[in-house]
């Protein structure tokens, strides 16, 4: 199955671990709001990673996505792997197993995201039994 839409973020700091700032690192919440098939809200949190070479950096993210997909009620977790190696990004975005709740039980996937023009755009190719 193949769904798509938008979605809008709001990504807040967070106190991080005494040193992190030193270490680069930083902690984030997110909040999202899925429109299109996936009708949904969601809440993670984030911790980040920077380098000394401009352009490089990582990220690790869950967060649990509760409402509608294709008509079907629940929830799931994502989580993410994100890297930018000297500019150039790559992102892993895949379903936890076995997250799925209500009628998104056993839901298995992988979810990209596309951002344009500061609109972010999300392609959820998924399974469910």
């Amino acid at each position: 199955m193949h769904a798509r839409g938008t979605f809008d973020v709001k990504l807040s700091p967070q106190p991080a671990a005494p040193g992190a700032e030193a270490a680069q690192l930083g902690r984030l919440s997110i909040d999202k709001r899925f429109q299109g098939d996936l009708e949904a809200t969601s809440l993670g949190e984030m911790l980040s990673a920077g380098t000394e070479v401009p352009g490089s950096a990582g990220y690790v993210a869950i967060e649990r996505v509760s409402g509608t997909l294709h008509g079907r009620q629940g929830s799931f977790v994502l989580m993410h792997y994100g890297l930018m190696e000297r500019g150039t990004p790559s992102l892993r975005v895949s379903v936890v197993p076995d997250s799925g709740t209500g009628g998104l039980a056993g839901i298995k996937g992988e979810l990209a995201i596309r951002i344009e023009q500061g609109r972010h755009e999300y392609a959820f190719d998924y399974e469910l039994p």
